[in-house]
């Protein structure tokens, strides 16, 4: 039997504002309607940045089945279409000044990413928590929130090594972080987040218009039946070559081994390994009520920004089937790695005995944990401030079922010793 515990959440009154505000602009041409063709939108970031070489052309492939399905499946509400835009102008622009640097500084493209240490779990199992207590080691290099947002520096940037501008990039992660909580605060319930923060190379990817971000703020399925067809060595081969270009910027040794996470690891495996083959992976477990609960949530939370269209079904039944198949994947692409490679870290065992697990981490790892110990402990204190409210969601309001999901996932939660609780998945984290 389902039990509806609670209601999905609704757009916020400024999301309702917004679109009012928009479609009242374009009535009265103040606001250009929004423009989502490739060929148009690549033509028009070459004129405005007067810069033409976007680097390897693969992900115009992804792109232009992304731009189809938000065309033809999104419902895209007048706010949403509007943010859609510039969200691609912007990632357009960060190709061409990608492409500016590497030929500005060829050394950048020569920094080894030796021995990475990677962080692979399906969504919303605990994978944040570790990488932040892992980056909380200064021994490891790790992305930051606003290298995610906006993982290319501007063409003055050497000004700013030299001590003479300010990087803006910060600044302007902080305020795409306000407005995000205004719009919507529920989404830094779910993930809390700051400019400076810790923060997953999940933006690396949509560099090449690819990736689970684009499926959890946008309906469309079409796009990611796509993606899980196809081969993502590209995409990973230019998410290495960001890598190097925010090493060089952030002005660190490049012997530091990376800290690294996304569950889009989970699906392209194969790709990972190939682009970084000494990588040492960590892999994270979660009871998979909560995993599929919780993606749901997260992809309701950001789709309700973009489109006033939406069935909580359909999102329950996507992410049920994406966890399903994340799952899956790494399974099977499991069979070919070393043991002595990688290592499992259930989410109850962080929650219980946060010290103990990271110890057997750092023993995986080879290293001492004395001297990160400060540093994690101050990130767990930090935490607390950060999340000041829980996240709340059920299978439910997805329209699913604790029966449904551990008929399709219970093995997996037997394979790898996996508490699966007795409940609708009403959820406080």
């Amino acid at each position: 039997m389902l039990v509806n515990t609670i209601t999905p959440p609704k757009p916020t009154s400024a999301v309702v504002l917004e679109n009012h505000a928009i479609r009242a602009g374009r009535r009265l041409r103040l606001v250009k309607s929004a423009d989502l063709n490739k060929d148009a939108l690549l033509e028009s970031v070459a004129k405005q940045y007067g810069l033409d070489d976007f680097g390897d052309r693969w992900f115009e492939g992804p792109m232009e089945v992304l731009l189809d399905a938000v065309k033809g499946e999104a419902r895209l509400s007048s706010g949403g279409d509007f943010t859609a835009m510039k969200q691609f102008n912007h990632v357009l622009c960060d190709r061409l000044y990608a492409q500016m640097w590497f030929k500005r500084h060829p050394e950048i493209l020569a920094r080894p990413i030796a021995r990475p240490v990677v962080i692979v779990g399906p969504m919303r199992s605990g994978t944040t928590r570790l990488h932040r207590l892992l980056a909380s080691d200064n021994r490891f290099s790790h992305m930051r929130s606003f290298e995610t947002i906006s993982p290319v520096p501007r063409p003055c940037f050497e000004q700013v090594l030299e001590g003479k501008k300010r990087d803006f990039r910060p600044v302007l992660a902080g305020r795409i972080i306000k407005v995000a909580r205004i719009v919507n605060p529920r989404t830094l319930s779910i993930h809390p987040t700051g400019p400076f923060e810790p923060e997953e190379e999940l933006g690396l990817l949509v560099a090449s218009m690819w990736g689970m971000k684009n499926e959890a703020q946008w309906q469309v399925p079409r796009y990611g039946r796509w993606c899980e067809g196809q081969d993502a060595t590209p995409a990973y081969k230019y998410l290495a070559d960001l890598l190097r270009l925010v090493g060089w910027s952030q002005q660190v040794s490049s012997i530091r081994p990376w800290i690294l996470k996304t569950p889009q690891h989970m699906l392209d495996l194969p790709a990972l390994l190939k682009v970084f083959p000494d990588a040492r992976l960590i892999f994270t477990h979660r009871d998979p009520k909560a995993l599929v609960g919780s993606a749901a949530s997260l992809a309701w939370n950001q789709t309700i920004l973009y489109s006033d269209d939406v069935d909580p079904e359909r999102i329950g039944r996507e992410w049920l089937h994406k966890t399903e198949l994340q799952i899956a994947r790494m399974r099977e692409a499991r069979d070919s790695i070393p043991r002595d490679r990688m290592i499992d870290v259930r989410y109850d065992e962080v929650e219980s005995d946060w010290l103990g697990t990271m110890q057997r981490v750092y023993d995986f790892l080879g290293l001492d944990i004395a001297p990160a110990l400060p540093g994690m402990e101050d990130y767990l204190e930090r935490s607390k401030a950060l999340k000041r409210h829980p996240h709340r969601y059920s299978l439910g309001e997805f329209g699913l079922s604790s029966g449904e999901v551990e008929e399709r996932l219970g093995d997996y939660a037997r394979s790898y010793d996996i508490a699966m609780t007795e409940y609708e998945a009403l959820n406080a984290n």
